[in-house]
């Protein structure tokens, strides 16, 4: 990973971070993340309806489908956990995708597992386990609030992070009218997600709670919808040019961005175990990187 490579996705992380902050803050996560979708989609429609989509491969399009699905489904499932954990809970949790990446990217990236690697997917495992049982040993520690929506989290970032590699490679190179082809992709998944998110959201969607939200949170939610634009379009650059693994696996240090944003932000206190399991995690993600 060149030093770009490396500033791109600490920054993507710092406002990965700070995206999920604001989520959290909200009265009502649903509501916010739904905001932002359709906030996302005005501009998103002006720049899709200037692209060339004739030059997007048919691989691209399949990817698409595959992270627009993903999409739709993360949103809806970090929604319900914020709703239900804290920040300092649910992040570590969510944010450990390097601890599963690898071992699907192995068969379908033609990406390999060193014995090294392997170490750091057992670390990321303990500090999770940490983070979401207070190292308690006990089944009941395991199904604390959120932690069950934080885990189905986890697994729609693994599925969404391999769609979103195999669709940049496969629009490297590619024109898609004058648009930079991270904006451009963003702007589609954003659309897709969105479809795909809509019903999940609306049967447990307060529609007043989403009036209020959209009356009193209207610049929280344009300044997220920025924010989390700039973000990702950065990381889906990364993944133009640095493997998976290793991108995924840098931008694990949001963890450490998220645990000070809950603890001066949001006034959580996380406890000596959880922060210990947050920061295994990132040791653990270390290793993955260093022993790819």
């Amino acid at each position: 990973m060149t030093a770009t490579a490396l500033g791109i996705v600490l920054l993507s992380a710092f406002l990965h971070a700070l995206w999920s902050t604001s989520i959290k803050a909200s009265r009502d996560p649903l509501a916010f993340n739904l905001l932002q979708a359709v906030l996302t989609l005005v501009p998103g429609l002006a720049v899709i309806a200037c692209l060339d989509l004739q030059a997007v491969p048919r691989e691209v399009w399949l990817a698409l489908l595959g992270t627009s699905v993903s999409h739709g489904i993360y949103f809806f499932l970090l929604s319900r956990a914020l709703a239900r954990g804290d920040l300092t809970l649910i992040y570590p949790i969510a944010r450990s995708t390097p601890a599963l990446l690898p071992l699907v990217a192995v068969p379908l990236l033609g990406e390999s597992v060193s014995f090294g690697g392997a170490i750091g997917i057992a670390t990321v495992v303990v500090g999770m386990w940490l983070v979401s049982t207070r190292g308690e040993v006990s089944w009941r520690a395991l199904l604390g609030p959120g932690i069950g929506f934080a885990y189905l989290t986890l697994l729609s970032t693994v599925a969404y992070s391999l769609f979103d590699k195999v669709a940049m490679a496969g629009l490297d190179e590619i024109a898609l009218g004058g648009i930079p082809v991270p904006i451009a992709f963003y702007f589609l998944l954003s659309a897709g997600g969105l479809l795909c998110f809509l019903p999940l959201a609306l049967p447990g969607l307060d529609r007043h709670e989403l009036v209020h939200t959209a009356r009193r949170e209207w610049k929280q939610v344009a300044v997220a919808a920025s924010v989390g634009l700039l973000g990702y379009g950065l990381i889906l650059e990364a993944y133009r040019t640095a493997p998976a693994s290793y991108v995924v696996a840098v931008r694990q240090t949001s963890v450490l961005f998220a645990m000070g944003f809950g603890v001066r932000l949001l006034h959580e206190g996380p406890g000596r175990v959880r922060l210990l399991g947050a920061a295994a995690t990132v040791v653990g993600v270390v290793l993955i990187a260093l022993f790819p």
